[in-house]
């Protein structure tokens, strides 16, 4: 079972050194830049970014951090929207179904709206990371941006 648990002093650096493949590590930000981002977000955002360790019982096998953007806030269109910023399995818990069972365990908890109403879900990844296009592709996402070099997906809500 997939379980979202809160970054803690107990799993801290056990998160900090959850890695992708050599070869994916230029598509996603190390999980320690990710909490440093988590931490500067919380003390001058309104609304603090949702970091978790993903766990699969009671083993770490990922990380994923998503977002409350309001309306007037959001770069594309004038809705408030929820995002999926950062989204990783480590390296020994690839190709297991465990990436895929995490996702649609992020998008169950973001329709539970946690911060407040929005009308979609964005993503973003590289446009040569085949894989996460394919995975949010497959749950409905569409792209419709670029964003720094970046493809960026929307999924109603």
């Amino acid at each position: 079972m997939i379980q979202f648990k809160t970054v803690t002093r107990d799993n801290f650096k056990a998160i900090i050194h959850l890695k992708v493949a050599p070869e994916q590590e230029e598509f996603v930000a190390t999980n320690l830049f990710s909490l440093a981002q988590s931490y500067v977000a919380l003390l001058n955002d309104p609304v603090p970014p949702m970091s978790f360790g993903i766990y699969e019982e009671d083993t770490l096998v990922g990380f994923i951090m998503m977002v409350y953007t309001a309306a007037e806030d959001n770069e594309f269109a004038d809705e408030a929207i929820y995002s999926i910023d950062r989204f990783m399995m480590g390296e020994a818990f690839q190709n297991k179904g465990l990436g895929r069972k995490a996702f649609a365990e992020a998008l169950n908890y973001l329709k539970t709206l946690p911060h407040g109403p929005a009308t979609a879900i964005y993503t973003s990844y590289e446009p040569d990371n085949h894989v996460a296009k394919n995975l949010y592709a497959q749950f409905g996402f569409i792209e419709f941006a670029e964003d720094a070099g970046e493809s960026v997906a929307r999924l109603e809500l």
